[in-house]
């Protein structure tokens, strides 16, 4: 399992970016947050260091990157969750920092965390509920 990357950032897409690590590009999944942390759209060639969340599925293998450890705690923590998957895990983290989504979830503010692009009243319940 991969569970941090360093090296040369070399592009960053719409919810994504490439990690040069000796010659082998990486493509990581990244909440909003993480990848405007990494530098403005172009800035590419910076040395980067993500620690990385490795899903294996039959079909694929993704790679999900975070800029810190809160971040990929609550990534694992909402993914928990059922009915909520990595893409919206990502939105709900690019949308609410993890000080405000555990504010959120202690307050019971649903309206808060349904602002997540893919975030209903029904999910939004469910985490709320579950990691009360």
């Amino acid at each position: 399992m991969i569970a941090k990357l360093s090296g040369r950032l070399d592009t960053c897409g719409d919810g994504n970016c490439i990690i040069d690590v000796s010659g082998v590009g990486y493509l990581v999944f990244c909440s909003g947050r993480t990848l405007s942390n990494l530098g403005e759209p172009g800035d590419t060639g910076r040395s980067v260091s993500l620690l990385i969340e490795t899903h294996v599925r039959e079909d694929h293998i993704h790679l999900y990157g975070f800029v810190d450890g809160a971040e990929r705690d609550w990534f694992k923590l909402l993914l928990s969750v059922q009915g909520v998957g990595a893409k919206v895990a990502l939105a709900i983290l690019s949308t609410l920092a993890p000080g405000e989504l555990g504010q959120a979830i202690i307050a019971g503010d649903k309206a808060m965390i349904t602002r997540s692009p893919g975030v209903g009243p029904k999910v939004g319940t469910r985490i709320i509920t579950e990691l009360k």
